[in-house]
């Protein structure tokens, strides 16, 4: 077989099997852009488990990270739904401390790293599941004068 056609052979395989082109492990893609950083977040959120009809909710964060990645400091909850049971609201706590130990640290390039490093951001964690629905009036349509 010719060089080139035992290439083509094993990448055809390798694609027929599923594998792709990723970072080595140690070199997984650097996370260059706060959009970046909130989507390697939302990856590896879990939200937690709740009782069937459980509204859900909203929590916030405020947390500082380190040049590595790490987290500096105590990570602080800033806002929770207010109309959230306290069974729920540590159970959101909970699943927001788990979410930021998974991920860190954060392979932050050395330009992200840099403008991070020890300045507090805010992230929202929003799961609503039954969201109520707008009540629509419809403002164009007069009432009846009898």
């Amino acid at each position: 077989m010719q060089p080139w056609r035992s290439s083509f052979v094993a990448a055809a395989i390798g694609i027929s099997l599923g594998l792709t082109a990723a970072p080595a492990i140690g070199q997984e893609a650097r996370i260059d852009t706060l959009k970046e950083l909130f989507a390697t977040l939302g990856r590896c959120w879990r939200a937690p488990a709740l009782a069937q009809g459980s509204a859900g909710m909203q929590i916030t964060v405020l947390v500082s990270f380190r040049r590595d990645g790490s987290i500096l400091g105590k990570p602080k909850v800033t806002f929770e739904s207010a109309d959230a049971s306290d069974s729920d609201r540590l159970a959101y706590r909970v699943a927001v401390m788990e979410t930021l130990q998974r991920c860190t640290p954060l392979p932050f390039t050395e330009g992200l790293a840099g403008a991070m490093a020890g300045r507090p951001i805010t992230m929202r964690f929003d799961d609503r599941r039954n969201q109520p629905k707008p009540k629509e009036k419809q403002a164009w349509l007069s009432p009846k004068i009898r």
